[in-house]
C-alpha cells in the first residue's frame, strides 16, 4: 500500500489535471443531450455558464442608465438612494431623449402652489406626523354605506403579492414598513398569513382559489371570511381579483411538493397534493351573480368590497356599470391593473401579450364609467409600474383615487431585478422560500428602507402636485400632463391623447381627510376599527 500511494506521489499534478480533463471530455463527446458539449468538449461548458451570467454582464456592464426592462438602472438607483436615504439626485440636466414617443411633461403652473406655514407639508414642518401623509380623498364604501367604510391614510399602497410568491420575510417587511408609514398592506391571493399581522391595515386579496377560506375541495366558505374578518379588525377592505397584469385570465398550480404544513394551514389546503387555481370563480359566472357576491361579502363583513382585472374586452365592463346604475349596487372600488405588471411566474405570451397596458386600460373602463355618472361613487386604484413620482402622477391626473406599487416595493427592500422570481432561487431573499437565501433578509432593516422609500416617494408626489398649483393629487387633470407624440416635434395632452376629461373629485383641504373619523394608518381613531 505504501508503493501504492509512493507512486502516486511521484506523478506531476499537471498529469492529474489532464487526466480529469480527459475523463470530462469524453463525458461530453459520449452523452447525447447536448449538441455543443459534443462537438466542443470541455470549451461547450462555458458557452452555458455565460448564458446563465447573461443577464448580470447585461444589467451591470452592457446595458446604459435607460435602456433595461423593466426597470431601467436610472428608475432601480433612485428607489435603492430612497431607501437608504441617500442622495438620489441627478446632476448637469437631464439624460433622457425628450423628444421621444411617449416622453411624459408634468406642466407646472406659473405660480405654485403657497402652504400655509402650517400646513402639515410644508419644508419648516418635517417633524410633524403628517408631514408625508397624504390620504386618499374619497371614503371608500360610503356612497354603498358599508357599515365600516375607509379612507387609506396614503394614496399609494402595496400591491397584492401573496406569502408563497413572496418570503416570510419580506412579506414581514413590508408589514411592519407600511405600519410605520400608515399605508395598506394587499395580502395577494395567498391568504392572510401570520407576516402580515404587524400592524398595519390590510386588504384581503381573494382570488378564484379562496385561500384562507375555503374548504379543502376549494369552496368558498362565507362563515371562513367572517370569522376572519371579525377576529383581524386591521382587514379593512376585501378585493375580489378577477385576473391580474402578468397573467390575466389564466390560473395558477401551486405544486404539493411546495406545500409546507405553514403553507397549508394559511391557504387550507391539503398537503402534498397540487393546488390547481382555476381561471374563472366558482360562486358566480355572470356579472350580475358578481354584484350579488360583492353585496353578500359587504353584508356579512361590513367592509368595503372592490374588484381587481386586467383590461382586455369591454362588454362585461359595460354591463357591469349599467347594472350599477340600475340597481345601485356594486363593487366599492376597482383595481386596473396593467399588463405590464406582475411581481410571479407567468408564461411569456401570457406576460408579453395579454391585456392591455395601464394606461389604456385605465383609460378605456374610468370612460366607461364616467359616462355613466359613476366615477364619484366608485374609488379607482391603479397599478402597472407606477411607483415612481412621474408614472403615480400620470395615473393621479387620468382620474386614479389610489396608486399600488408592488416591484418597486421588492426593490426598496433589495430586489435587485436578477428576473429569478419563478425560480425559487432569489438571490436577495425576497421571491423563495429557500431558507439560506432567505436568511440574509432583515425584516428590521428592509422595513426601515421600505419607510424610506414611501416617504421620498410621497414627498416628491406632493412637491410635483404643489408645482403643478394644488394641495392634494385629486385635484390634478388630464390637462395637467402633455405626451410627446415622437415626431415633427408635435405634443399632445392627456385630455387630447384619451379623449376625455378627468370627472373633478370634491375636494376641501388636506386638514378635513386628516380629521376623518373612518381615516386608516397611524393613528387611526378607535371607533373606525371597533
Amino acid at each position: 500500500m505504501t508503493a501504492f500511494f509512493e507512486f502516486f506521489n511521484t506523478v506531476p499534478l499537471w498529469a492529474y489535471i489532464l487526466l480529469i480533463l480527459v475523463i470530462f471530455a469524453l463525458r461530453d463527446i459520449l452523452q447525447k443531450k447536448h449538441t455543443i458539449q459534443h462537438n466542443f468538449p470541455i470549451l461547450g461548458h462555458f458557452r452555458y455558464m455565460i448564458e446563465q451570467i447573461g443577464p448580470e454582464l447585461r444589467q451591470y456592464i452592457v446595458a446604459n442608465n435607460r435602456e433595461e426592462l423593466p426597470f431601467n438602472r436610472r428608475q432601480r438607483s433612485w428607489i435603492y438612494a430612497s431607501s437608504k436615504k441617500e442622495n438620489n439626485y441627478q446632476g448637469f440636466g437631464s439624460d433622457q431623449d425628450m423628444n421621444e414617443a411617449g416622453f411624459v411633461f408634468i406642466k407646472p403652473a406659473m405660480l405654485p402652489y403657497k402652504l400655509p406655514l402650517n400646513h402639515p407639508h410644508h419644508a419648516a414642518n418635517g417633524k410633524d406626523p403628517n408631514h408625508y401623509t397624504i390620504p386618499s380623498a374619497k371614503i371608500i364604501g360610503a356612497y354603498h354605506k358599508r357599515r365600516r367604510p375607509y379612507r387609506p391614510h396614503s394614496v399609494v399602497n402595496v400591491s397584492a403579492m401573496s406569502y408563497g410568491s413572496l418570503s416570510a420575510r419580506a412579506i414581514e417587511s413590508l408589514n411592519k414598513g407600511s405600519l410605520q408609514f400608515g399605508n395598506y398592506h394587499n395580502t395577494g391571493e395567498g391568504g392572510l398569513s401570520p407576516y402580515h399581522r404587524f400592524g398595519a391595515d390590510v386588504v384581503f386579496n381573494m382570488g378564484t382559489s379562496y385561500f384562507g377560506v375555503r374548504d379543502h375541495e376549494g369552496n368558498f366558505m362565507m362563515e371562513k371570511l367572517v370569522k376572519m374578518t371579525q377576529n383581524n379588525p386591521f382587514v379593512r377592505m376585501i378585493e375580489l381579483k378577477l385576473s391580474q397584469g402578468a397573467k390575466p385570465g389564466k390560473g395558477g398550480v401551486l405544486p404539493g411538493s411546495k406545500i409546507t404544513a405553514e403553507i397549508a394551514e394559511i391557504r387550507q389546503v391539503p398537503m402534498g397534493k397540487d393546488v390547481v387555481s382555476p381561471p374563472y370563480h366558482s360562486t358566480f359566472s355572470d356579472v350580475q351573480g358578481m354584484i350579488d357576491f360583492i353585496e353578500q361579502m359587504a353584508e356579512e363583513t361590513g367592509l368595503p368590497v372592490g374588484i381587481k382585472a386586467a383590461i382586455g374586452k369591454i362588454d362585461m365592463w359595460e354591463q357591469l356599470a349599467d347594472l350599477m346604475v340600475e340597481t345601485g349596487k356594486g363593487p366599492d372600488f376597482i383595481t386596473i391593473d396593467g399588463g405590464e405588471g406582475g411581481t410571479g411566474a407567468a408564461p411569456p405570451s401570457f406576460a408579453d401579450h395579454v391585456a392591455l397596458p395601464f394606461v389604456y386600460g385605465f383609460s378605456t373602463v374610468y370612460k366607461i364609467f364616467q359616462a355613466r355618472n359613476l366615477t364619484d361613487k366608485i374609488t379607482f386604484i391603479a397599478s402597472g409600474k407606477l411607483g415612481l413620482p412621474a408614472q403615480a402622477i400620470m395615473a393621479f391626473c387620468m382620474g386614479a383615487d389610489i396608486v399600488n406599487v408592488a416591484r418597486e416595493a421588492m426593490m426598496s427592500i433589495g430586489c435587485i431585478q436578477a428576473q429569478a422570481c419563478h425560480t425559487n432561487n432569489c438571490p436577495t431573499g425576497i421571491t423563495t422560500n429557500n431558507k439560506w437565501l432567505e436568511a440574509g433578509l432583515d425584516p428590521t432593516l428592509k422595513s426601515e428602507r421600505f419607510h424610506n422609500y414611501m416617504k421620498t416617494l410621497a414627498k416628491e408626489i406632493i412637491e410635483i402636485t404643489n408645482a403643478a398649483g394644488y394641495e392634494h393629487p385629486c385635484q390634478l387633470g388630464m390637462d395637467d400632463i402633455d405626451i410627446s407624440m415622437g415626431d415633427n416635434n408635435v405634443i399632445r395632452s392627456l385630455a387630447q391623447n384619451y379623449g376625455y376629461l378627468k370627472t373633478p373629485v370634491p375636494y376641501k383641504n388636506i386638514q378635513e381627510l386628516l380629521d376623518c373619523s373612518n381615516l386608516g394608518g397611524k393613528n387611526a381613531p378607535v371607533e373606525s376599527i371597533a
